[in-house]
């Protein structure tokens, strides 16, 4: 189950990417329907993660037993600050949408690579 949040949460990290290209040369203009299915995919491998981190210890002999905790918390908040720009969205709000657009890639990136640390190493 570890393995198969690892695989959708880096296949949301691609549908991210390529958001992001797609907000900086358009200026905004990102589909919504790429921007669903990111999120979706994002929740879906955190909840995966979330169940798997439930089951046998791992990455105790190399120090990253905590590594999977870590990485849950992070892209969990991660989703929220997704769940704010998906409101600032429906809301027309667009104060700070690129503020808020680099606080969940920044966190999303942080706790992808806790995750892949412990899937690798633990």
């Amino acid at each position: 189950m570890l393995i198969a949040g690892f695989t959708i949460l880096a296949a949301s990290v691609l549908f991210g990417c390529a958001l992001a290209v797609l907000h900086l040369r358009n200026n905004g203009g990102a589909p919504w329907t790429l921007a669903a299915l990111h999120g979706l995919l994002g929740i879906a491998g955190l909840i995966l993660l979330v169940l798997a981190l439930g089951g046998p210890l791992r990455g105790v002999d190399q120090g990253v037993d905590s590594f999977g905790m870590i990485a849950a918390i992070v892209i969990a908040v991660a989703t929220l600050f997704g769940s704010g720009l998906l409101a600032m969205h429906l809301f027309k709000k667009r104060r700070f949408f690129g503020l808020l657009i680099g606080t969940h890639a920044t966190l999303a990136v942080y706790g992808f690579v806790f995750l892949a640390i412990y899937v690798l190493l633990g």
